[in-house]
């Protein structure tokens, strides 16, 4: 598999902190890859030293398999594009101005890709309206066009619905999805709205403490996220012992209630379950989504 982005023990300090503690990811070509962690787990310095803001610790990383410490990384990362933390962007310039001063800064001959970067984006038809009255949305928006321009193959978007309202939030994922699908683009998007990043990603990492705790794909978090029955009972003890016998993959939750996998009769399950004694409360068919799953993989406590 060709890796567009990898890491191996990444660490940063901060005199005693550690805000990273080797730290090892891996970024398909190709992928949206989602970064989940709670505030302060060390998602935004990841992205600042991928970025060239910060320097490692130690450890190191590879851009286009071209390492940190190479002197050709600094013509991988022409290769990129990024909004950190808050868009790079002049209130006091129009779209099209933005655009056009972010092309100077790096360097390119002209300014004809602008129109198109701009119709990528929906702000086509923003004129001499300064970026200061934009919404948040459109602000948003402008901060990835403006990462656009030099026309990367991998672009970093920390937190980029952050704030926003449902349609806001529904632009970025649209265009998320229109950069990568479209246009070929690798995504790195870290988000601590869950249920929108589930919308968009084909892997995640997930980190805690400065330490990645899971890196899956989608594909496998579906799996690991299946739907089951929540069952009430009173004596899961004997519940256990009869879906043991009928070798139905189960787990006990708490003294009462159990999660049932697979396939089961229920009017079996409560004639045996009758048998040995124990009644059955209540049922209902529940899936573990990404949040759940994400609280369960750390421990539980504050959301991301």
């Amino acid at each position: 598999m060709e890796y567009v982005l990898t890491t191996s023990a990444l660490s940063k300090s901060y005199r005693k902190f550690d805000a990273l503690k080797e730290v090892n990811i891996h970024i398909p070509k190709g992928a949206i890859y989602g970064f989940v962690g709670r505030n302060g787990a060390g998602k935004t310095t990841l992205i600042r030293i991928i970025c060239g803001l910060q320097e490692p610790t130690s450890g190191e990383y590879s851009l286009y398999g071209i390492s940190n410490k190479d002197r050709g990384i600094s013509k991988s990362r022409r290769r990129m594009g990024a909004v950190v933390e808050t868009p790079a962007i002049y209130l006091d310039m129009t779209a099209e101005d933005n655009l056009r001063q972010q092309a100077l800064v790096i360097g390119l001959p002209n300014y004809d890709s602008i129109p198109e970067i701009l119709r990528l984006v929906g702000l086509e038809g923003t004129g001499k309206k300064r970026a200061r009255n934009f919404s948040l949305g459109m602000k948003q928006r402008l901060g990835i066009a403006v990462a656009l321009i030099g026309n990367p193959d991998f672009i970093v978007l920390d937190e980029p619905i952050n704030g926003l309202d449902p349609q806001g939030i529904v632009e970025i994922r649209e265009l998320i999805l229109k950069l990568n699908r479209e246009h070929g683009i690798t995504v790195l998007i870290s988000s601590h709205i869950l249920g929108e990043l589930s919308k968009l990603a084909t892997h995640y990492a997930f980190i805690e403490k400065g330490r990645i705790v899971k890196e899956i794909s989608a594909e496998e978090l579906e799996a690991a996220c299946r739907k089951c029955m929540r069952v009430e009972v009173s004596d899961t003890k004997a519940l256990a012992r009869v879906l043991d016998g009928m070798n139905i993959d189960y787990e006990i939750v708490t003294d009462t209630e159990a999660n049932i996998y697979g396939e089961v009769r229920f009017s079996a399950l409560v004639l045996a379950l009758d048998r040995e004694g124990c009644e059955l409360i209540s049922s209902h068919e529940q899936d573990e989504n990404l949040e759940t799953y994400f609280i369960n993989l750390i421990g539980g406590g504050e959301n991301a």
